[in-house]
């Protein structure tokens, strides 16, 4: 297969400064539900980006649950490698790629954890299976086959048979607090429109366009 052959020209639309809203959190808004409504495949759906102390990156994606002016909250292992990771460095990114709408969004930010009484609250909230797979999988750790989470997924239904699963000590949230949003819409000849929202001061921010 040719790879290099492979062309689209980005047409949908455009993105400036003057229809650009000037906080970053309610543009991000506004593109969060244009991608909601418009049914993309997992549109929630964000790169997470770590390193750890030597500057080894590594990404992964991760399900955004929650958004406001305080931050990006999303939830996972707390053993986990990511977990690992953002513990030796709390700086990260996280990367939103709507390609259907021809769009992106790259925040940059500081990753902490939330409070257990703000996991508590989604955990009670997810499926009862999902509830269970936070109990089975020791996330990021080598195993010799997937039948050792099954023995222990099926260990989990006999335990909390009842239906009333407790928050495991290893999982919960964070939050990212933003420090940069970048927002990318496709255009035509590769020359695209990118403007990055820079935090100056607590609730300020300069807004500036990119060379595509």
């Amino acid at each position: 297969m040719e790879l290099a052959s492979i062309r689209k020209e980005y047409a949908q639309s455009s993105l400036d400064t003057d229809n650009a809203d000037k906080s970053p959190f309610k543009q991000f808004d506004k593109w969060m539900n244009e991608a909601v409504k418009a049914e993309l495949t997992e549109a929630t759906a964000m790169v997470l980006s770590t390193s750890d102390s030597i500057g080894q990156i590594n990404q992964r994606t991760v399900l955004l649950k929650e958004f406001g002016l305080n931050g990006l909250v999303f939830y996972t292992n707390y053993t986990s490698r990511k977990a690992k990771q953002m513990a030796e460095n709390k700086f990260v990114s996280v990367l939103f790629p709507w390609y259907d709408l021809e769009r992106q969004v790259a925040i940059t930010g500081v990753a902490t954890k939330i409070s257990k009484e703000q996991s508590l609250k989604y955990f009670l909230s997810r499926p009862f299976g999902s509830q269970l797979g936070a109990w089975v999988s020791n996330q990021s750790q080598i195993i010799s086959s997937r039948s050792i989470i099954e023995t222990k997924l099926a260990e989990m239904k006999l335990k909390f048979i009842e239906g009333k699963v407790p928050l495991p000590d290893d999982w919960g949230g964070y939050i990212i607090k933003p420090t940069s949003f970048e927002f990318w819409q496709g255009r035509q000849n590769r020359l695209h429109d990118r403007l990055i929202y820079t935090q100056t001061e607590k609730d300020d921010w300069t807004i500036d366009r990119l060379a595509p």
